[in-house]
């Protein structure tokens, strides 16, 4: 017989940055605890108000397993992992967890909770307290040390056999290594020696929420969920949290938009959509796959059903001209094989709106697009960086990588003007039209509604363009007389996309474009960019897109700007072969003046070629584009002709004419896959 039971805080960890949370979670005993799974997830059901999120979730997570939860914005993936910690009960099923599980939880959040100590802490401080048993027992060995030293002690021999037992229990946790975890996670996150003894109190939202990750971390959790543990981390410490979660001998749920991270870190996906959860074999890239395949064996198993209840109903309308009584029997027999295969009939669900968009053709530029030439910047007596050199050339899509603070942002502020330089210049190249997109999205605020949020900006167009463009960006119907201050980041940042889109701008400085978007709307936003024949400077963290989009890869330090190679891939090479920091010479585009201008050195000779090559395929792409979006219209032409000829009752006492109509459709909605899916690979 099954008991239901409240397990106690004890049993499972939550790890908030300053103080543990109570929580209480519904286990329900099921089978034998030896085989028991981490975590059981059974007919879970969830909704808010009138919405139902999802219904029907069923998931089984095992030791050494790591899920990536995607899904696009508002399905539900945060609210999934509310249910597992106990902060929100479902509506129908429950929560299953092992006897013994300790649940870590790191939320989304962008400010860490105030600190209720008596004594502020730094952040080694704060790091080491998540192991405040083990300190207790170190406390407590230099105590009874103290106390041995007097061998007249009244309890001299009950003291032996205290320390003796107090230094198993310390050995056994881990006492001889703790404080060197604790160092050496702290230094992958980011946080280095001098950062280490720094207070508490001083840090930003950003390093706050680092540090509660790492207490997470290093509380020694069963299962960990995570709500988009990168997105306050820098490539570095992306990389290093990838390694540390490979080698994690618990279970981890992740939701994160960074594809890359799930790529290298997720054993399985779970896709959330239509309010079920459909799970797939590996990361992001293996599952999208999957997820491509399943959606047209599915479409193609519905169109087949489909045709062959047209066929029957045909063979109906044929028996009923008839009128004889043996046809009423034959048409009783093929109502009801109709009425089995409709019970039996799938739909596939209408795919999620999603954003499509492509920027306007480029106006012509000159071939210098953007020249530094010694930039320097410090703020107070803490230098950023100084003698910053670059030149961006027309067709460039330069990106600038380095760590958290290093400055990235500030030397887009200057490009801006909202900032001065302390020492340099730089300067804008012939007929360029620059647009920026900043992370803060400080563009996009204030109480108008979106609606006028776009049309006051670019008054010249009429109300209907600017609705229009607006459904393109998935506002559409009510969305676009939402207030701007009550958008989502993700609304706020398809608003800021749409004023870019309308600027004009030939050159594009973005920083950290994809920071508020779903997996959905970063893929729209390479595509546009790939497609974008303008030159694009950009600032991220994300390697998915900076893998996909690159032709130069900048490495930002103290001492300028250091060129990595031609894409990703070879920056992370230099990375890996030389240190945290690669270390190459001065960039083959660092600034000269134009009257003493040697000959490019070879690496700039082939940085030119690839940029020829990469600008000679767009071309291609597009022409291989135009060609096949033409094929797929005629496909689709054909595809609804036969389909009509199909359900002509004309033509249903024609068994030959059905025959050969059947499959000639089968063969152009084979030939109409194939060119579906040769769409979306030149759209890769």
């Amino acid at each position: 017989m099954s008991e239901v039971q409240a397990v106690p805080v004890s049993t499972h960890l939550w790890c908030g940055l300053f103080a543990p949370r109570v929580l209480c979670i519904v286990k329900k005993q099921i089978f034998l605890e030896s085989v028991m799974s981490l975590l059981s997830l059974q007919n879970l059901a969830m909704g808010f108000k009138d919405r139902t999120l999802f219904h029907h979730i069923n998931l089984k997570l095992e030791p050494g397993e790591r899920l990536a939860l995607i899904g696009a914005n508002g399905c539900g993936k945060t609210t999934l992992l509310r249910l597992i910690t106990g902060e929100y009960a479902p509506e129908e099923g429950q929560v299953v967890l092992g006897k013994h599980v300790r649940l870590g939880y790191a939320a989304q959040e962008t400010q860490a909770e105030a600190a209720p100590q008596e004594a502020p802490r730094t952040v080694y401080e704060e790091a080491l307290s998540v192991f405040a048993p083990l300190l207790a027992l170190e406390q407590e060995l230099e105590t009874l040390a103290a106390q041995l030293q007097d061998e007249t002690h009244p309890l001299h021999k009950n003291l032996l056999h205290r320390q003796a037992d107090a230094h198993e229990a310390f050995e056994r946790e881990g006492g001889r290594t703790f404080r060197a975890r604790t160092k050496s996670l702290l230094t992958g996150l980011g946080f280095g020696l001098e950062a280490q003894a720094q207070p508490v109190q001083i840090l930003s939202g950003g390093q706050k929420v680092k540090l509660r990750l790492g207490r997470l971390l290093l509380a020694g959790a069963d299962l960990l969920l995570l709500d988009e543990p990168t997105n306050h981390l820098d490539i570095a410490a992306c990389a290093w949290l990838e390694g540390y979660l490979q080698s994690y001998a618990g279970a981890v749920i992740l939701v994160s938009h960074d594809r890359w991270f799930l790529d290298r870190v997720a054993t399985k996906t779970a896709l959330m959509r239509h309010g079920g959860l459909t799970i797939f074999a590996g990361g992001y890239a293996a599952s999208l796959a999957q997820i491509k395949t399943q959606a047209a064996l599915d479409r193609r198993r519905y169109e087949n059903q489909m045709a062959e209840i047209r066929r029957i109903e045909g063979i109906i309308a044929q028996q009923k001209r008839f009128n004889q009584e043996r046809n009423y029997v034959t048409i009783a027999s093929k109502e009801k094989q109709i009425a089995r295969l409709r019970a039996a009939l799938v739909e596939p669900p209408p795919n999620p709106k999603e954003l499509r968009f492509r920027f306007p053709e480029a106006a012509a530029a000159g071939n210098e697009v953007l020249r530094l030439r010694g930039l320097s910047k410090s703020f107070g007596e803490k230098p950023l960086f100084r003698e910053v050199e670059a030149l961006l050339e027309k067709g460039d899509r330069a990106f600038i990588l380095g760590a958290n603070g290093c400055g990235k942002t500030t030397l887009l502020k200057l490009l801006q003007r909202k900032l001065q330089p302390e020492s340099g210049w730089f300067s804008w190249g012939a007929n360029v039209r620059p647009g920026f997109y900043d992370q803060e999205l400080s563009d996009v605020r204030g109480k108008k509604t979106v609606l006028d949020e776009v049309w006051d900006a670019f008054r010249t167009m009429t109300q209907t363009e600017v609705r229009t463009l607006l459904g393109h960006f998935l506002f559409s119907g009510d969305d676009v007389h939402k207030s701007v201050e009550t958008l989502s980041g993700g609304e706020r940042a398809r608003v800021a996309l749409l004023k870019l889109l309308l600027s004009g701008a030939n050159v594009l400085v973005l920083d950290e474009p994809t920071n508020h978007l779903d997996i959905p709307s970063r893929e729209a936003l390479e595509t546009a960019l790939a497609q974008f024949d303008g030159t694009i400077l950009c600032v991220s963290h994300d390697r998915y897109f900076i893998s996909k989009l690159a032709t130069k890869v900048f490495a930002l330090r103290r001492d300028g700007l250091v060129f990595c190679g031609a894409t990703y891939e070879e920056y992370a090479a230099q990375t890996a072969a030389q240190g945290t920091q690669p270390v190459t010479p001065k960039s083959p585009t660092a600034c000269r003046e134009p009257q003493d201008a040697p000959a490019l050195p070879q690496e700039a000779k082939n940085a030119y070629q690839r940029r020829k090559q990469a600008q000679v395929a767009a071309v291609k792409q597009k022409q291989a584009l135009r060609v096949c979006e033409a094929q797929i219209a005629r496909l689709e032409q054909t595809q609804q002709t036969l389909r009509a000829q199909l359900a002509n009752p004309a033509n249903a006492a024609d068994y030959e004419r059905l025959l050969r109509l059947t499959e000639e459709l089968h063969a152009c909605e084979d030939e109409l896959l194939r060119a579906m899916e040769e769409w979306e690979a030149l759209l890769t």
